[in-house]
């Protein structure tokens, strides 16, 4: 039975585990990160996050997220802030920038003087074929009917895929009972973040987010991204943005199409360890 070391991270109480594999290769199953995900007989995380040699000469790092459900995914915004954390508290880098390739493209995650860590999250993505989404074209808005009743979202890939509604109060919006539904709505082939949005004023908002393969966070990085994205479109909202989430807040600035989202907040290690890593069973 093997052995791996890992570290327990947490930006803005998205909570990770951060696996080092620059000199050893990542050989995990899904199965194994369900297990390792679990909070009663595991770690306990949203998203497993793995860091591995650069891929290309233009980049410094390959950066892997899986879900706990054991899915891979292209993207996560409080993840790359504990990214750059992680690198710098374990001498992996001493750049303040930092070129990252992922599944969904380049990042440049930059440590800010004050600890803080800014993300450039790249250009939201709102055509239904990058999102995916089946729809015959681009909308504004698009309508879906769930338990018989129906909504309207706002869609958007953040590298991936969000589904963003207005609500009046985010305490009391069925982000446990209809996230789930919008997850798996056959709009969305591979599956969607569904993402509540309670506007405060011009420049701030609330949020909860039901992600998909990991059920609701108390944050996610890309889900304010989108939400700001798709209240900036609608004419709610000016950039910057403060989002307030159950677990902090984010800073997203974003000046239009075309532009990329920058993602500012916090990133710390909660400790170290080492598990053992059982068999499929």
């Amino acid at each position: 039975m093997k052995r791996l070391q890992f570290t327990k991270m947490e930006g803005t109480g998205n909570d990770f585990v951060v696996i080092n594999a620059t000199q050893r290769k990542f050989a995990l199953s899904p199965a194994q990160i369900r297990r390792l995900a679990d909070r009663h007989t595991g770690i306990g995380f949203d998203q497993l996050l793995v860091i591995e040699p650069s891929r290309t000469a233009r980049t410094d790092f390959y950066y892997r997220i899986f879900n706990g459900d054991g899915n891979e995914v292209g993207q996560c915004g409080n993840g790359a802030r504990c990214f750059v954390r992680y690198v710098h508290d374990k001498a992996l880098s001493n750049k303040q920038t930092i070129r990252v390739e992922t599944a969904s493209g380049v990042i440049e995650p930059r440590l800010e003087s004050d600890g803080n860590v800014t993300v450039d999250m790249g250009a939201p993505r709102f055509e239904p074929a990058d999102i995916p989404m089946r729809t015959a074209q681009r909308e504004r808005s698009y309508p879906i009917t769930i338990n018989d009743a129906q909504i309207e979202i706002g869609a958007v890939s953040m590298g991936n895929p969000h589904a963003v509604q207005l609500v009046a109060d985010v305490d009391t919006a069925p982000v446990t009972s209809q996230g789930p539904l919008i997850e798996v709505h056959g709009a969305f082939p591979e599956r969607v973040n569904a993402g509540y949005m309670q506007i405060v004023d011009r420049s701030t908002i609330r949020l909860r987010v039901w992600e998909r393969g990991a059920g609701e966070t108390l944050a996610c990085g890309t889900g304010a991204c989108a939400a700001v994205a798709i209240g900036i479109e609608w004419g709610l909202l000016d950039s910057p943005v403060c989002v307030h989430t159950r677990g902090g807040q984010l800073r997203i600035a974003w000046q239009g199409e075309g532009t990329s989202v920058l993602m500012t907040g916090s990133a710390r290690t909660v400790f170290e360890g080492e598990v053992e890593i059982q068999g499929e069973q």
